[in-house]
């Protein structure tokens, strides 16, 4: 039997976005802009962890791509990309999807670490996206991952 342990995980949320204070199972941290733009959809992001079943980050990825177009109305992977953040390989991944009226465009990164997965989802309309895309990319540098010690 393979065990894993939960890494010590850490995040910076922007001050005056609210966070959930009871969130999902597997939800490390929940939380929206105060901000209501005039699109209508308001900004939000969600940190999950847990651990990870898939033999590598790509095989994760592609299977949890391929649930999210089961649910997605109108689902569209516009980008993808595997880089360095912060000295740990993250799986990156931009898509848009319909939510009632509005085109919800989202940036999505995913870490494994000794087989537990970290993923961040920001969330904004495709047209808020570039007031609130930076604000997403620093978000996504502040998350730290370091392995707990056996």
């Amino acid at each position: 039997m393979t065990t894993t342990a939960r890494p010590d995980l850490t995040v910076a949320v922007p001050r005056t976005w609210r966070r959930r204070s009871d969130p999902d199972r597997g939800v490390v941290v929940a939380a929206r802009s105060v901000l209501l733009p005039a699109s209508g959809f308001r900004p939000d992001l969600t940190l999950r962890a847990g651990p990870v079943m898939e033999p590598d980050a790509a095989t994760w990825r592609a299977a949890a791509l391929t649930g999210l177009a089961a649910v997605l109305v109108d689902f569209a992977l516009e980008d993808d990309d595997v880089h360095d953040l912060e000295g740990h390989e993250v799986v990156y991944h931009r898509f848009a999807h319909r939510v009632g009226a509005a085109d919800v465009l989202c940036d999505q990164w995913s870490w494994l670490v000794d087989g537990y997965g970290v993923t961040l989802t920001c969330s904004a309309a495709r047209e808020d996206h570039p007031d609130y895309g930076d604000l997403f990319d620093a978000v996504a540098a502040t998350v730290e991952l370091t392995p707990r010690a056996a």
